[in-house]
C-alpha cells in the first residue's frame, strides 16, 4: 500500500490531521515533510496539535499521532518515593526550582544524549536554533531543577495561550527531571491548566498518569486552551501546595 507523503514549502499550511499516516503505515502519525522551522510555523504546528521530530540526514518531518498521549494534570500520580523526594527537596537550604533562568544550558543538556533506543539525539543543532528562538518570542520554557548552585536536571515545554506541550527532559542527579516535572504539574495545576501534551505512549509517562486521548479531541482542546490568556512562567514555592496537599500513590 502506498503512503504518499506531502511535502511543504516555507509558509504552506498543514494538510488535514486526517491525511496523517495510520497504523498500517511505516510510521504512524507522520503528517508532512518540510516546511520551515521559524516560529510563526512552529506555533502553527502547535495549535494545530502537530509537532517536528525529525534525525540527522532526514528533512524536517511533522507529526501528529493518533490517539495522543497526554497528561491530566489532576490525575498526575505523585508516588510516595517521589513525595517524600519533593518533600526533603523543598526543605534543603541549596534546592529550588527555576524556569527560564538558563534555557540554553537546559536544551543543550537534552540533546546531548540519546534516549534509550534511539541512535543518535533529535534535538539537532537545527532545532535547538529553532526552539531557542521560540524562547526568546516567549512560548518555550525551561523549568530547572537547582542543587547547591548547579542545575541537576530540568525539561523544556512550548506554552500557546493555555496549552502546554512537554518536550525533552533530562537527569544529572536522581529525581532531578522528575521534580522538574512535579514542578511543571504544581504549576500548572495553579495556573489552572488541565494538560499537559506528552505527545507519544512510554511507560515511564503511563506510571505517571499520562493516558491516551483520540487525536480530534486533542486538537480540539488545544484549539480552544490556545485562545486562552498565558500565564506569567514563574514558579512560586506556594505551588507545590497543590500538588503536596493531595495524597500520594504507591
Amino acid at each position: 500500500m502506498k503512503h504518499p507523503l506531502p511535502w511543504l514549502e516555507p509558509g504552506d499550511g498543514f494538510p488535514p490531521l486526517a491525511s496523517a499516516w495510520g497504523p498500517d503505515a511505516p510510521a504512524p502519525g507522520l503528517l508532512a515533510a518540510g516546511g520551515a522551522l521559524d516560529v510563526a510555523h512552529l506555533l502553527r504546528a502547535y495549535r494545530s496539535g502537530i509537532f517536528p521530530w525529525f534525525s540527522q540526514g532526514q528533512p524536517i518531518l511533522w507529526w501528529s499521532p493518533d490517539p495522543r498521549m497526554v497528561l491530566r494534570t489532576a490525575n498526575f500520580r505523585l508516588h510516595r518515593s517521589l513525595r517524600k523526594t519533593l518533600l526533603a527537596f523543598g526543605q534543603t537550604p541549596g534546592c529550588e526550582i527555576r524556569f527560564d533562568h538558563d534555557f540554553a544550558a537546559v536544551i543543550a543538556a537534552c540533546s546531548a544524549a540519546p534516549r534509550a533506543g534511539q541512535d543518535g539525539t533529535w534535538i539537532l543543532p537545527e532545532m535547538v536554533r529553532a526552539y531557542t528562538a521560540l524562547h526568546r518570542a516567549g512560548h518555550a520554557h525551561s523549568v530547572e531543577t537547582w542543587i547547591d548552585g548547579e542545575l541537576a536536571g530540568g525539561l523544556y515545554c512550548v506554552n500557546v495561550g493555555g496549552a502546554v506541550f512537554g518536550e525533552s527532559m533530562f537527569a544529572r542527579r536522581t529525581d532531578a527531571s522528575k521534580i522538574a516535572l512535579a514542578s511543571l504539574v504544581a504549576f500548572c495545576l495553579a495556573q489552572g491548566i488541565p494538560t499537559i501534551d506528552c505527545q507519544q505512549n512510554t511507560r515511564h509517562l503511563a506510571s505517571l498518569g499520562a493516558a491516551e486521548i483520540a487525536r480530534d479531541s486533542f486538537a480540539a482542546e488545544v484549539a480552544a486552551r490556545a485562545r486562552d490568556p498565558a500565564p506569567t512562567w514563574k514558579f512560586e514555592t506556594v505551588y507545590w501546595d497543590s500538588l503536596l496537599s493531595r495524597p500520594a500513590t504507591a
